[in-house]
């Protein structure tokens, strides 16, 4: 009992952390509870986070806030609907054109395979191929299963799409319009002393908004140098597998290993073993290392790094948690831990207060005459602590 007294005066000395810990687990519990819920209303915030930095560069130009706001939402606005009217149509096509060549592949791969024993009777055996033929057709039964389920399902879901089409929009719109007002009432409902959880808030908000807008212009990007290439050298599907190229960024490291495994198997298929194919694999190995080498650095120099294994750990448990939506937060979320776990302050051996990361110092000279105690609370005169606006903006 003595040790667990200890270990919480070491780190919940502060009021400040324990208001810090009472709200992240709030938030957290809020997210788990209607995280569904309220999909539409992250989706907005994620696109008003994109559009933000597009809206201050023309307040600096001295154009007011609502102008700035309206430019770029009738923009954002002829973007999605480019979208809708020229880019899904050809996905659709394509798609459906796959569909129906997907019997004549799968017939294709399936007389490949049977000549492996002939030419490595060493390597394969007939027993083998026919195990891999079957688990082959296995995959593709439950795929079938999958897809008449969801065709079953298709009028909710078109539903859902037309409330989503409809109300995003709008919710971007204030989300520009209000974002002061907004945020003016969060903060009426916070406590007056809460320079710990603003410095927190500051760094985080600047690294989730650098990656929302990174992602996003680095999905473009991919996507276009893809379709660009895969259009030279007349792939089939280009403008679907560019698009699921462009997505792939959105999962390190696991999302350009799995989408390449189409984009292999369908060049296969229309030229076999060609100089074309392996060309084209060229073209495509050295758009994945200059996206990796190149554009993530250029893009997301900004953002906190992160070991590759603590990427792969937060991918897996934040998609867990929440899906799409999980992994592609996966990197922000796991800086928001990184971040917590730096500033939070602990007592240390000699009673001073101490933090890993220095954001400590930073709460505590948002305040005018803040000093850090020996007990571990930060004393300071009665001024009203810092906005917490958002400053990745």
């Amino acid at each position: 009992m003595q040790l667990l007294t200890q270990w919480f005066q070491r780190y919940f000395s502060n009021p400040q952390i324990v208001f810090l810990a009472v709200f992240l687990l709030i938030l957290l519990a809020v997210l788990l509870a209607f995280g569904r819920m309220l999909t539409p209303v992250l989706a907005s915030i994620v696109i008003a986070y994109l559009l933000e930095g597009l809206v201050n560069v023309l307040e600096r130009r001295g154009l007011p806030r609502l102008a700035s706001v309206l430019i770029v939402f009738l923009i954002f606005m002829l973007f999605v609907l480019s979208l809708l009217l020229g880019v899904l149509p050809l996905l659709s096509r394509q798609i459906t054109d796959l569909v129906q060549q997907l019997p004549s592949m799968v017939a294709r791969g399936q007389l490949a395979l049977m000549g492996l024993p002939e030419s490595y009777p060493e390597l394969i055996t007939p027993a083998q191929i026919a195990e891999i033929i079957d688990a082959i057709r296995r995959e593709i039964a439950k795929l079938a299963q999958q897809l008449l389920s969801l065709s079953l399902a298709s009028l909710v879901g078109i539903i859902t799409l037309v409330v989503y089409v409809f109300l995003m929009p709008l919710l971007v719109f204030f989300f520009l319009k209000d974002k002061d007002l907004i945020m003016a009432w969060f903060r009426r409902y916070l406590p007056h002393h809460r320079g710990i959880a603003s410095a927190v808030w500051e760094n985080v908000d600047r690294q989730i908004a650098n990656y929302v807008r990174g992602k996003a212009w680095e999905i473009l990007i991919v996507w276009a140098v893809s379709f660009a290439t895969f259009s030279a050298f007349g792939l089939s599907y280009a403008m679907l597998l560019a698009l699921l190229v462009g997505l792939s960024v959105i999962i390190p490291y696991i999302g350009a290993m799995v989408v390449s495994i189409p984009v292999i198997l369908i060049a296969w298929f229309q030229w076999g073993w060609g100089p074309t194919f392996i060309w084209l694999i060229i073209a495509y190995a050295i758009i994945q290392i200059l996206d990796g080498n190149v554009l993530v650095p250029l893009l997301f120099s900004e953002v906190v790094d992160l070991h590759p294994v603590a990427i792969i750990v937060a991918i897996l448990v934040f998609g867990g948690i929440w899906g799409f939506w999980g992994v592609f937060f996966a990197i922000p979320l796991a800086t928001v831990v990184q971040a917590v776990l730096r500033a939070w302050p602990r007592v240390g051996d000699d009673g001073h207060l101490a933090s890993s990361g220095g954001l400590l110092g930073a709460a505590a000279a948002t305040r005018p005459g803040a000093t850090i105690g020996a007990a571990g609370g930060v004393a300071s005169t009665p001024v009203e602590p810092p906005a917490g606006e958002p400053s990745g903006r």
